[in-house]
């Protein structure tokens, strides 16, 4: 299985590594200097500057952010922190923890009403349900998302939902739709002034798809290019994958196998493990190629196990219930707003009926005063 390029909203580094370096250094020099919601600002920031160099780091400063805010009640710091630590098990292939963080963040960011905050969370959730193949869901969500950014007028963010996009409709073999969004994603992101890898990745699976591989190796190594210009190990280590498996298929097992033992020591180090299985499925069959038996066998079996302990059934179930608890409080939060819409309703015709006695009353008692003061004026006109 070619691997997919997917762009993670506010979770991108679009700067090259030393400017990235420096931004990191000022950022753990203010920690010391900080306090409150700022420090748990910092405290995610760093987070993302560290998610494609050091992910294992990232996670601990997205934890330590979670704590405080949860401390000092910094509900906008803790929404992003669940969104981060939703990412970070995503790429370590715990997919029903990813989504638990996700809503939790979602509902959070729906309380703040944070458009922004939800238009994220919902493109991370499409996400998953694209891994687990469910990909009615993923569209439902991914659209939401794409129709929220649009509203907001945030183009980075845009690139990344047309890129998601053109990933869905790749997946159900709509290939020419799939290619004009990775077209466009690409062409947007170079007019912004800051490449994207991923849209060129995705043009390269399309052709890997339809058996060129020469020109699948071509879109690959322009995107391999990028990404070790912005240090991103996690798109150095999703591309590198894809070059060994499209060497495997091209009967070119030399290269392949530098490319899969290559990404096979990042996914460790990244700790990227829903990496795994592919690259496994790929080194069997390369093996295979070769005629080393043994190993192809070996490798099937690591795949097996790597496959199972990710996409196996009781994660799906996770996911299936957690997703009814998510529209479960969807539900709740509608019947709250219509009682208090009904409230309100309810008190407005009270007070309309409330107004509407009180002219009746008005009336009467002028009325009552002029029948009184007629009556005595009669009076005074016929007393002897």
């Amino acid at each position: 299985m070619i691997r997919k390029s997917i762009l993670n909203l506010l979770l991108w580094v679009l700067v090259s590594s030393p400017v990235l370096g420096q931004k990191t250094d000022s950022l753990l020099a203010l920690l010391d200097t900080i306090q409150g919601d700022k420090k748990v600002k910092t405290l995610n920031e760093l987070f993302r500057a560290n998610l494609t160099s050091d992910p294992v780091k990232a996670l601990s400063y997205t934890r330590e952010a979670l704590n405080l805010a949860s401390e000092i009640d910094d509900k906008r710091g803790m929404a992003a922190s669940y969104n981060n630590l939703g990412v970070a098990y995503r790429n370590q292939g715990a997919l029903d923890k990813a989504l638990e963080y996700y809503i939790t963040s979602m509902k959070l960011y729906t309380d703040l009403n944070n458009k922004e905050g939800i238009a994220t969370t919902k493109n991370n959730i499409a996400n998953i349900y694209s891994i687990k193949k469910d990909y009615g869901q993923a569209m439902r969500y991914l659209e939401e998302s794409y129709n929220l950014l649009n509203q907001l007028g945030d183009q980075y963010r845009i690139i990344g939902s047309m890129n998601n996009l053109g990933n869905l409709y790749s997946d159900i073999q709509l290939y020419e739709k799939a290619h004009k969004y990775y077209s466009e994603a690409y062409q947007l992101s170079e007019k912004a002034g800051a490449a994207f890898a991923d849209p060129l990745t995705n043009i390269g699976n399309i052709f890997f798809r339809q058996g060129n591989y020469q020109k699948a190796v071509e879109h690959y190594t322009k995107a391999l290019s990028i990404e070790e210009q912005n240090n991103n190990k996690l798109g150095i280590l999703n591309i590198v994958t894809n070059l060994g498996i499209t060497f495997t298929k091209a009967r070119q097992p030399k290269p392949a196998q530098q490319y899969l033992e290559q990404a096979t020591n990042l996914s460790t180090e990244l700790q990227a493990f829903t990496t795994l299985p592919t690259i496994y499925k790929a080194s069997a069959e390369n093996f295979s190629n070769l005629g080393k038996w043994k190993e192809a066998y070996e490798m099937q079996l690591k795949y097996d196990e790597a496959r199972e302990k990710i996409y196996g059934e009781e994660s799906s179930r996770n996911i299936a219930q957690m997703e009814m608890v998510m529209d479960f409080q969807e539900k709740e939060r509608e019947l709250d707003m219509l009682k208090k819409e009904d409230e309100i309703k309810t008190l407005q015709l009270r007070n309309s009926r409330l107004f509407i006695i009180l002219v009746i009353l008005g009336i009467l008692v002028v009325l009552a005063l002029f029948n009184l003061f007629y009556l005595d004026k009669k009076r005074k006109l016929i007393t002897p």
